[in-house]
């Protein structure tokens, strides 16, 4: 990941061609001038010991030329081999108010205070050395004072450093002034700290951003352009921004671009925009490896990893990557070059391929979400609210038949151990021949079928706690027919530390494939529900005009035919974080229950 830049060999090249200098230029000893009649006298002996110095300085004049022979290599093998802690370079720079002796290396950035000496001479127990690693260094950038109205130009006052610092889940940017009054030494450090930033090859220096201004509260192009924008300028990365004006408008940006002049993909939104760029991403890949979406297919991985910025209501994408909603601490995972890989899923019907996603959800979940969905014009915290108390009035069961491909034994014991190696990916129809499917038929409130832990505030260990993000399985949650009353109960556990499983209408199941098929056409007709509240609704079916089921994929609605094939594809995509187990978020309960 990091690479020392080749200038470091020359300056310590020229730091010993320095040092060989010095030594020439050192003077000689003088010669002893003794009594000259003492010489005389001394003639037999004197003419003894210069046949003894002929032969001493032959034998020295071979040890010396062996001896540069040595040094030689030396030079050559210290220029080859290069110390991670070899100093670069050295100077003196004012560091909070205090005068310190810096050091500068490959890996990092030494400064002690100078101190005087103690009149005994002992070392002073308050100089203590501080260091900055340089992998948590983004920027470096020349600190001037300017008058009002000045754009160039200006006072030279040092240097600043720009480091991420960690406090909890959240990421902060952090500056460092170096103060220094003298140009050349500022430009030599200058020099030598972007050499030494530019060897980090996975930070991303150009990206495509796409921001949704429809998202949430239409806050999402004031977050990028006052939160995030900023912190990329000072991380010198290219930003193309492109704004979205319908639904689809990201997929249709993301087929025509030239992905290859980036080094990544931005997308600034809720779960339903980032659902949507991730499906457009993973399809892109498959377009430019040729395969046939109209057929049950083995993708392949997309292209470019993408970074989400949080600016939705539950953000589940995003808690999942970065344990917490915060825009500042996902732009940072961006910049820093933190990646991860992730599960994602691939939705079919009829041997063909509906989108990419990383959760869905059918029955209380997709008739929440539709029923909010025609309320967009009621605030969004009201909607919500509004669309699950409506809902849990009218709640009634879906007749489905759900059969699963269980996750292999070998491959769950593996699941702890996973770092970085690929799973082999499951295929329906294989699996179906080799008759591993189980089958169940019922009455069930709501299906869950997750391949990320989806974290959120109203969740804090996750909608799937059982499952990872790069484990290569998915989470079944099948509830049951049960009253309302013990449904509602489920439904508070999400936000607590209590288990939610732990009810017998509750079924989980960690596996690699899903199929949905509704036993019949009965269903929840959302309009004749809304007029017919105050009916026994309970036990009077009503039959769905259109034939079709709300599906919840990534808080985007889809109305998918009767039966659908999820399959999970292990590590399909990068994401710009981290894996997180649960999230820092303070625990938001739903005022509705």
């Amino acid at each position: 990941m990091f690479e020392s830049p080749r200038q470091c060999v020359n300056i310590r090249g020229a730091w010993s061609e320095s040092r060989e200098e010095l030594h020439e230029t050192q003077p000689v000893s003088p010669v002893n001038t003794g009594n000259r009649g003492k010489k005389k006298k001394k003639k037999k002996q004197q003419h003894k010991r210069e046949k003894r110095s002929d032969s001493v300085r032959e034998m020295s004049t071979d040890k010396s030329a062996a001896a540069a022979v040595s040094d030689d290599s030396k030079v050559e093998l210290t220029s080859t081999v290069i110390n991670s802690d070899e100093p670069i370079v050295r100077g003196i720079f004012q560091i909070e108010k205090k005068s310190c002796d810096v050091l500068l290396t490959a890996t990092r950035l030494i400064w002690t205070p100078i101190q005087p000496e103690t009149p005994t001479g002992e070392a002073d127990p308050r100089r203590r050395e501080e260091c900055v690693e340089l992998k948590d260094v983004f920027a470096v950038k020349v600190k001037r004072r300017r008058s009002v109205g000045q754009q160039t130009g200006g006072t030279l006052l040092g240097l600043t450093l720009f480091r991420c610092v960690r406090k909890g889940r959240k990421l902060k940017d952090r500056p460092l002034h170096l103060n220094n009054l003298s140009v050349d030494h500022c430009e030599v450090w200058f020099k030598h700290l972007k050499d030494l930033l530019s060897g980090f090859k996975e930070r991303p220096k150009s990206l495509k951003v796409l921001v949704n201004p429809c998202s949430h509260r239409k806050e999402a192009e004031q977050v990028y352009r006052d939160t995030v924008a900023p912190l990329f300028k000072l991380a010198d990365i290219r930003a193309d921004v492109s704004v979205t004006e319908r639904k689809g408008h990201a997929l249709s940006i993301l087929k025509e671009c030239k992905l290859d002049e980036y080094d990544g993909v931005v997308c600034v939104g809720g779960d339903g925009s980032v659902a949507e760029v991730a499906h457009g991403l993973l399809l892109r890949a498959q377009m430019d490896a040729g395969k046939d979406t109209d057929s049950i297919f083995t993708p392949v991985r997309a292209a470019l990893p993408l970074g989400v910025i949080p600016a939705g209501s539950t953000d589940i994408v995003a808690g999942s990557v970065h344990g917490i909603r915060h825009p500042i601490t996902a732009a940072m995972h961006i910049i820093m070059g933190h990646r991860q890989v992730v599960d994602v899923c691939s939705f079919s019907a009829q041997g063909q391929l509906l989108r990419f996603g990383f959760s869905a959800m059918v029955g209380f979940g997709g008739r929440t979400l539709a029923l909010a969905e025609r309320h967009r014009w009621m605030p969004p915290g009201q909607r919500r609210e509004f669309a699950v108390i409506k809902t849990l009035a009218n709640l009634k069961p879906e007749d489905c038949e759900l059969s699963f491909l269980p996750l292999k034994q070998n491959q769950r014991d593996t699941q702890e151990l996973r770092s970085g190696e690929s799973v082999r990916d499951s295929d329906g129809g294989g699996a179906e021949e080799d008759g591993a499917w189980q089958t169940t038929q019922g009455l069930f409130l709501n299906i869950s079928i997750m391949a990320i832990p989806c974290l959120c505030s109203m969740a804090p260990r996750g909608l799937a706690p059982n499952t990872r993000l790069d484990n290569g399985s998915m989470a079944l949650i099948a509830v049951g027919n049960t009253s309302r009353s013990e449904f509602i109960k489920h439904l508070k556990r999400y936000s607590s530390l209590t288990n939610q499983f732990s009810f017998s209408f509750v079924e989980t199941h960690s596996v690699q494939a899903v199929k949905l098929r509704p036993r019949s056409r009965v269903g929840w007709a959302d309009d004749a529900s809304e007029d017919n509240a105050d009916g026994d609704s309970k036990s009077t079916p009503i039959i769905s005009s259109e034939g079709t089921y709300p599906w919840n994929i990534d808080g985007d609605l889809l109305e998918l035919p009767s039966e659908v094939l999820v399959r999970v594809h292990p590590q399909l995509i990068t994401l710009f974080g981290v894996n997180v187990e649960e999230s820092e978020e303070p625990p938001i309960k739903c005022g509705c229950l």
